[in-house]
C-alpha cells in the first residue's frame, strides 16, 4: 500500500518535473510557427509587389475567382462569368484571375464555352491560373469524411492557387470557405465569397439527428444509433470550424433567403451578407413567344441541372415512369422527358450511365432523352417545346434552372423546399406562378394535373411565371453584387 503510494508521488513529481519544459517546448514551436507565418506572408507580399504593371505605369487590381470547376457549364458557372463581366465593365484597372483545375481546356476555350452555354460575352481577357492538386478536392478520394476532406484538400489547392498568383482581392465562387483564411491572413488580400450552398446545414443535423436515409446520409448509419450518434459530433464538429472560417470573410454574398438563413445561424456575419440573386439570362428566354399551346403529337417534360446525386434524377425518372405506368393522362398525346445538363468528370459521367440503366429498369428508356453539356441555342429550343420544366433537389440552395424554365413559358414543378418554395415559385401579386411536390407520387399527381389543364389555363400560369422572373435578371444580378462588393474596392 505504501510502495503503491510512493509509486505514485513519484509519477506526479515526474509529471511536474516535465510540465515546465514542455510548455516551454510548446511556447517556442508556437513562436517558430507564428515566424514562419509571418515569413510567409512577408514574401507573397514581395512577390505581388513585384507583379508587371498595365500599360499606364500602374500594377492592375487583380481580383481573383476560386472555382476549381470554371468550365462545368452550371449555374454556379453562370455566376462566375457574370461576376466577372460586371466587374469589367465597372473598373478600368481590374484584371480578373480564375484560378481552374480545367486543364483540359485552353483559356480561351473556356471562355467561347461560356459565351456559347450561357451567352455571355466578356469585355476583357482573362488570366487563367491552372492548378494540378484539382483532385484534392474530388468527393471520390475521401468515401469517408468526405466534407472534412474536401475541406481540407482546398486549403492545400488554394495555398497551390496563392504560391502561383497572390490576388489583390480573392472571391471564392464556388463554396470552398477553408481556402478563405488562407488568403486573408498569408495572402493579404481582401477576402469575400458568394454562397451557393452552405457545405453543412441544420437541415442536415437534422437529417442525421432524425436518422433519415438521404444521398448524404448512407442506410447503415440510419440503422445504427451508434453510427448516427457518431456522424452527428463530426457534423457538430464540422460546422464550427465552417463557421470559424467563414466568419473571416470581409464580404458575404449568398443566393437565396434559404442560403441567407443558414449561413446567418454558422458563420454569424449579418453585418457584412446579403442576398444577390443568381444572374438568370431570363431576358433570352422572355424573347420565346409565349401563346396558347397547339395541338400536338407530343409533350415534352425538361429537366436542366448538372448531373450530380443531390440533383435527384432518379426521382424524376420514377415519377415520370409512374406518370406512364398508371396512364394518368388518357388519351393524351405521348410524353418525353428530357434530362439537359453537364457533367464535369468521370463520376457524372458513371451517373449518367446508371440514369440510363434506371430507364431500362422502368422501361422509360425510348421515352427519356439525355441531352449532355449542350449548346445553348439548344437548350432554347428544348424549353420553347416544353410544357412542363421539372426540378426535384431537396433545399436547393436557388434554382437557376427553375428560373430560366418559368421564364421561357413553361409550366415548373419543382421541390417544395428551399429557394424554389421560398424565393422563386410563389404567388405573383396572389396568383399562381407554378407547382410544387416532395415525393414520387405527388410528383406523378402534379404532372397529371398540368396536363389535365386546359391550354388556356396553363397560359395563364405560364404568363404569371413569367411576370414574377424579372426580379431574378443579369440587370438586377449587376447592381446588387457591384452594391455587394463595394468594400472591397476601397
Amino acid at each position: 500500500m505504501v510502495a503503491g503510494g510512493l509509486c505514485l508521488c513519484g509519477l506526479l513529481r515526474l509529471l511536474c518535473s516535465l510540465l515546465l519544459p514542455a510548455l516551454f517546448l510548446s511556447g517556442i514551436l508556437c513562436i517558430c510557427l507564428v515566424v514562419l507565418l509571418w515569413g510567409v506572408r512577408l514574401w507573397l507580399q514581395r512577390k505581388k509587389q513585384l507583379s508587371s504593371a498595365g500599360r499606364d505605369g500602374k500594377r492592375p487590381l487583380l481580383v481573383a475567382f476560386f472555382h476549381p470547376y470554371c468550365n462545368a457549364g452550371g449555374g454556379g458557372e453562370r455566376v462566375l462569368w457574370c461576376a466577372i463581366r460586371t466587374l469589367q465593365k465597372k473598373y478600368r484597372n481590374v484584371t480578373c484571375v480564375v484560378y481552374t483545375g480545367d486543364r483540359d481546356a485552353t483559356g480561351e476555350e473556356i471562355v467561347e464555352g461560356a459565351f456559347r452555354r450561357f451567352n455571355i460575352k466578356l469585355i476583357h481577357p482573362v488570366k487563367f491560373v491552372f492548378l494540378e492538386k484539382r483532385f484534392l478536392v474530388e468527393a471520390s478520394l475521401y468515401p469517408h469524411f468526405t466534407l472534412l476532406g474536401q475541406s481540407l484538400g482546398s486549403v492545400f489547392l488554394g495555398w497551390e492557387a496563392l504560391f502561383k498568383c497572390v490576388p489583390d482581392i480573392y472571391i471564392d465562387s464556388m463554396g470552398y470557405a477553408f481556402t478563405i483564411p488562407l488568403f486573408k491572413y498569408l495572402g493579404g488580400c481582401r477576402v469575400g465569397c458568394y454562397v451557393h450552398y452552405p457545405t453543412i446545414s441544420t437541415d442536415m443535423l437534422s437529417v442525421v439527428r432524425n436518422q433519415d436515409t438521404r444521398f448524404n446520409n448512407a442506410a447503415f448509419i440510419t440503422s445504427s444509433p451508434l453510427f448516427s450518434k457518431f456522424k452527428l459530433v463530426y457534423y457538430y464538429f464540422f460546422a464550427f470550424m465552417y463557421g470559424l472560417v467563414g466568419s473571416c470573410s470581409d464580404v458575404v454574398m449568398v443566393n437565396s433567403s434559404w442560403t441567407l438563413n443558414h449561413i446567418l445561424s454558422l458563420w454569424r456575419t449579418g453585418a457584412c451578407t446579403s442576398v444577390v440573386y443568381p444572374p438568370c439570362d431570363v431576358q433570352t428566354f422572355l424573347d420565346i413567344p409565349l401563346e396558347v399551346e397547339k395541338s400536338t403529337s407530343e409533350y415534352s417534360i425538361v429537366s436542366i441541372g448538372q448531373f450530380r446525386p443531390e440533383k435527384d434524377h432518379p426521382l424524376q425518372i420514377r415519377a415520370f415512369a409512374k406518370l406512364l405506368k398508371e396512364k394518368r393522362v388518357g388519351q393524351q398525346p405521348s410524353l418525353k422527358l428530357i434530362l439537359i445538363g453537364g457533367c464535369r468528370n468521370q463520376q457524372d459521367e458513371e451517373r449518367v450511365n446508371k440514369l440510363k440503366c434506371l430507364c431500362e429498369e422502368l422501361d422509360v428508356s425510348d421515352d427519356v432523352m439525355f441531352r449532355i453539356n449542350i449548346p445553348f441555342e439548344e437548350l432554347k429550343r428544348h424549353l420553347a417545346e416544353a410544357t412542363i420544366g421539372l426540378h426535384t433537389m431537396w433545399n436547393e440552395h436557388f434554382g437557376i434552372g427553375v428560373v430560366e424554365c418559368m421564364a421561357a413559358g413553361t409550366v415548373i414543378l419543382a421541390h417544395n423546399s428551399g429557394g424554389p418554395k421560398l424565393d422563386i415559385v410563389v404567388p405573383h401579386e396572389g396568383r399562381v406562378t407554378g407547382f410544387l411536390a416532395e415525393d414520387e407520387d405527388s410528383y406523378a399527381e402534379t404532372m397529371a394535373f398540368i396536363f389535365s389543364l386546359s391550354p388556356e389555363k396553363r397560359l395563364v400560369i405560364r404568363e404569371n411565371a413569367r411576370r414574377s422572373v424579372h426580379r431574378f435578371s443579369d440587370q438586377h444580378f449587376e447592381e446588387t453584387f457591384l452594391l455587394s462588393v463595394e468594400p472591397l474596392f476601397k
